[in-house]
Protein backbone atom coordinates (compact mmCIF):
# COMPACT_ATOMS: atom_id res chain seq x y z
CA UNK A 1 0.00 0.00 0.00
CA UNK A 2 1.26 3.49 -1.04
CA UNK A 3 2.20 5.99 1.78
CA UNK A 4 0.45 9.07 2.43
CA UNK A 5 2.41 12.40 1.97
CA UNK A 6 1.35 15.05 4.94
CA UNK A 7 0.75 17.67 4.23
CA UNK A 8 2.35 19.40 6.63
CA UNK A 9 6.02 21.17 6.93
CA UNK A 10 8.62 18.46 7.12
CA UNK A 11 12.16 19.04 8.18
CA UNK A 12 13.78 21.38 7.03
CA UNK A 13 18.05 21.47 7.27
CA UNK A 14 20.37 24.39 7.78
CA UNK A 15 23.37 24.91 5.58
CA UNK A 16 26.01 25.50 8.36
CA UNK A 17 28.39 26.11 5.51
CA UNK A 18 28.40 29.96 5.54
CA UNK A 19 28.32 30.27 9.26
CA UNK A 20 31.60 28.02 9.79
CA UNK A 21 33.30 30.62 6.74
CA UNK A 22 32.23 33.65 8.86
CA UNK A 23 33.90 31.87 11.99
CA UNK A 24 37.12 31.34 9.76
CA UNK A 25 36.96 35.02 8.85
CA UNK A 26 36.50 36.07 12.30
CA UNK A 27 39.36 34.20 13.43
CA UNK A 28 41.64 35.31 11.20
CA UNK A 29 40.39 38.65 11.38
CA UNK A 30 40.94 39.26 14.85
CA UNK A 31 44.77 37.35 14.20
CA UNK A 32 45.91 40.09 12.04
CA UNK A 33 44.80 42.94 14.24
CA UNK A 34 46.41 41.09 17.37
CA UNK A 35 49.99 43.14 18.38
CA UNK A 36 52.35 40.73 18.05
CA UNK A 37 54.94 43.14 18.94
CA UNK A 38 54.04 42.56 22.62
CA UNK A 39 54.56 39.03 23.32
CA UNK A 40 57.23 39.82 25.83
CA UNK A 41 55.42 41.92 27.47
CA UNK A 42 54.18 40.71 30.70
CA UNK A 43 50.85 42.67 32.44
CA UNK A 44 52.74 42.50 36.09
CA UNK A 45 54.84 44.94 34.90
CA UNK A 46 53.34 48.56 35.52
CA UNK A 47 55.84 50.90 33.34
CA UNK A 48 56.67 54.64 34.22
CA UNK A 49 54.88 57.22 32.26
CA UNK A 50 56.96 59.52 30.22
CA UNK A 51 56.14 62.25 27.75
CA UNK A 52 58.91 61.32 25.59
CA UNK A 53 58.22 57.49 25.31
CA UNK A 54 58.43 56.61 21.64
CA UNK A 55 58.39 53.22 19.41
CA UNK A 56 62.18 52.54 18.10
CA UNK A 57 62.32 53.92 14.28
CA UNK A 58 64.00 50.69 13.54
CA UNK A 59 63.15 47.16 13.88
CA UNK A 60 65.49 45.30 16.60
CA UNK A 61 66.72 42.75 14.69
CA UNK A 62 68.15 40.45 17.99
CA UNK A 63 66.89 41.18 21.28
CA UNK A 64 66.01 39.86 24.93
CA UNK A 65 63.32 41.04 27.18
CA UNK A 66 63.69 41.52 30.66
CA UNK A 67 60.24 42.14 32.73
CA UNK A 68 61.20 43.73 36.50
CA UNK A 69 58.09 44.07 38.42
CA UNK A 70 56.69 43.10 41.37
CA UNK A 71 53.73 40.67 41.82
CA UNK A 72 50.60 42.34 42.77
CA UNK A 73 46.99 41.78 43.85
CA UNK A 74 43.90 42.53 42.14
CA UNK A 75 43.26 46.04 43.13
CA UNK A 76 47.24 46.45 41.23
CA UNK A 77 48.77 46.65 44.92
CA UNK A 78 52.24 45.60 45.43
CA UNK A 79 52.37 41.81 47.60
CA UNK A 80 55.97 41.53 47.94
CA UNK A 81 59.09 43.97 48.47
CA UNK A 82 61.40 43.13 46.50
CA UNK A 83 61.17 42.74 42.71
CA UNK A 84 61.41 40.17 40.24
CA UNK A 85 62.40 39.36 37.16
CA UNK A 86 59.62 37.08 34.81
CA UNK A 87 59.71 34.98 32.77
CA UNK A 88 63.46 34.11 32.39
CA UNK A 89 66.07 31.83 32.04
CA UNK A 90 63.29 29.40 31.96
CA UNK A 91 62.06 30.19 35.37
CA UNK A 92 58.60 32.19 35.67
CA UNK A 93 60.43 34.84 38.41
CA UNK A 94 63.54 35.15 40.15
CA UNK A 95 65.44 37.89 41.68
CA UNK A 96 66.94 40.37 39.09
CA UNK A 97 70.53 39.97 40.85
CA UNK A 98 70.51 36.28 40.49
CA UNK A 99 69.88 36.56 36.88
CA UNK A 100 73.98 36.33 35.50
CA UNK A 101 73.70 32.26 34.95
CA UNK A 102 70.61 33.26 32.55
CA UNK A 103 72.42 35.81 30.80
CA UNK A 104 75.62 34.07 30.14
CA UNK A 105 73.55 31.30 28.77
CA UNK A 106 71.78 33.34 26.35
CA UNK A 107 75.01 34.71 25.68
CA UNK A 108 76.21 31.24 24.69
CA UNK A 109 72.94 30.69 22.62
CA UNK A 110 73.96 33.73 20.44
CA UNK A 111 77.10 32.50 20.44
CA UNK A 112 76.27 29.23 18.92
CA UNK A 113 73.90 30.79 16.37
CA UNK A 114 77.15 32.53 15.30
CA UNK A 115 75.81 35.97 16.47
CA UNK A 116 77.81 38.40 18.60
CA UNK A 117 76.23 38.95 22.17
CA UNK A 118 77.63 42.91 21.42
CA UNK A 119 74.84 43.18 18.53
CA UNK A 120 71.57 41.72 21.04
CA UNK A 121 69.72 44.64 22.10
CA UNK A 122 69.08 43.95 25.90
CA UNK A 123 65.14 45.52 26.29
CA UNK A 124 64.73 46.46 29.76
CA UNK A 125 61.06 46.69 31.10
CA UNK A 126 61.19 48.16 34.39
CA UNK A 127 57.79 48.32 36.87
CA UNK A 128 57.63 52.17 37.57
CA UNK A 129 58.58 51.17 41.08
CA UNK A 130 61.40 49.43 41.00
CA UNK A 131 64.31 51.21 42.35
CA UNK A 132 67.14 52.35 39.75
CA UNK A 133 70.23 50.83 41.70
CA UNK A 134 68.46 47.61 40.68
CA UNK A 135 68.05 47.99 37.41
CA UNK A 136 71.37 49.33 37.12
CA UNK A 137 72.72 46.00 38.67
CA UNK A 138 71.14 43.90 36.01
CA UNK A 139 72.89 46.31 33.22
CA UNK A 140 75.86 45.66 34.72
CA UNK A 141 75.26 41.64 34.64
CA UNK A 142 74.61 41.86 30.95
CA UNK A 143 77.67 43.81 30.57
CA UNK A 144 79.34 41.44 32.42
CA UNK A 145 77.91 38.46 29.94
CA UNK A 146 78.80 40.68 26.80
CA UNK A 147 75.74 42.39 25.51
CA UNK A 148 76.57 45.98 24.95
CA UNK A 149 73.18 47.50 23.26
CA UNK A 150 70.21 48.75 25.80
CA UNK A 151 66.96 49.63 25.42
CA UNK A 152 64.72 50.85 28.34
CA UNK A 153 60.43 50.71 27.60
CA UNK A 154 58.17 53.67 29.22
CA UNK A 155 54.65 54.49 28.13
CA UNK A 156 53.84 57.85 26.67
CA UNK A 157 51.87 60.43 28.50
CA UNK A 158 48.98 59.49 26.69
CA UNK A 159 48.92 55.68 27.37
CA UNK A 160 50.78 54.18 24.30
Amino acid sequence: MPKKRSSGIGSIEVDMTPMIDIVFQLIAFFMVINNFEQTQADERVKLPRDALAKPPEVKIEHEITLNIGFLRDMQGERTNADPFLFNFGGEDMMPPLSASKALEQEARLYNNREINPADVTVKIRADAEVPTGVVQELIKLAQDAKFEKFAMSAMSSDGT
